[in-house]
């Protein structure tokens, strides 16, 4: 009986020890590169822009392609990354300041979110969703039953778009946002079907949106030759579909 006693105490110790490992290594896991339901957060946007973490710290080919979307700045702040359905665009400023759009996979990024969609469910938007405020209250609304962040995308025919491109000088040193989007690019665009990809989170501001939204969003015109990071944006519902994920 004691023998007995003896071997099932030594069972439930052993049960113990591997239970710890494996609870710390989902919280280690947690404090890397996070992972909600395939949504991968790379990097931190504060560190970009209060810590100088310029350096990328992601590749995109390293990622599998197939359904992707995501979003980011090119490592060093030397431009900006938008993934659609599993193609990259990237885009600079040239050295005649023009915008230069391209495909390339072979980027790296300091920050980087995305995750792997499949499935969309097409959504009609109402009458009072015409900016990206509206969008973002809208989105929050309907997002209720879930507290993990989320991949959106909108296409259509938009009437006036502001977007920005990083241009930061090289070996330029970064200790604050101001520092951090010196040589920015702003861009005013007029009416143009074009597509937007956004991650929406009310718990990751800091992380990959700006302190004072829960949404992240980048822009690309039809004729990918317009890509960067969406500032505003106007339309008429009745032009454009939101797509959610199944």
């Amino acid at each position: 009986m004691t023998s007995t006693f003896f071997m099932f105490i030594n069972h439930m110790k052993y049960a113990y020890f591997i239970l710890s490992i494996v609870v710390f290594l989902a919280c280690s896991n947690q404090h890397s590169n996070s992972t909600t339901n395939d949504f991968h957060i790379s990097g931190e946007m504060k560190n970009v822009m209060w810590k100088g973490m310029l350096e990328g710290i992601i590749q995109l080919d390293t990622i599998p392609l197939n359904d992707l979307y995501g979003i980011g700045p090119i490592e060093y702040l030397s431009g900006e990354i938008l993934v659609v359905d599993g193609v990259v665009y990237t885009s600079r400023i040239s050295q005649d300041s023009s915008l230069m759009v391209e495909v390339n996979p072979k980027i790296k990024a300091p920050f980087f979110v995305h995750a792997h969609q499949k499935g969309w469910s097409k959504t009609t938007l109402p009458d009072h969703v015409i900016d990206l405020q509206s969008l973002e209250n809208f989105i929050d609304s309907i997002s209720t039953e879930t507290s993990n962040p989320l991949v959106f995308k909108l296409s259509g025919v938009f009437n006036t778009a502001s977007i920005h491109v990083q241009n930061l000088p090289p070996n330029t040193e970064v200790h604050s946002p101001k520092e951090a989007h010196q040589g920015q690019v702003n861009l005013s665009l007029g009416k143009d079907s074009a597509t937007i990809v956004g991650f929406f989170s009310r718990k990751h501001q800091g992380v990959f949106t700006h302190h004072d939204s829960y949404i992240h969003t980048h822009y690309i015109n039809g004729e990918k030759t317009k890509m960067g990071h969406l500032d505003k944006v106007s339309f008429n519902p009745k032009d454009v579909f939101l797509y959610m994920p199944n």
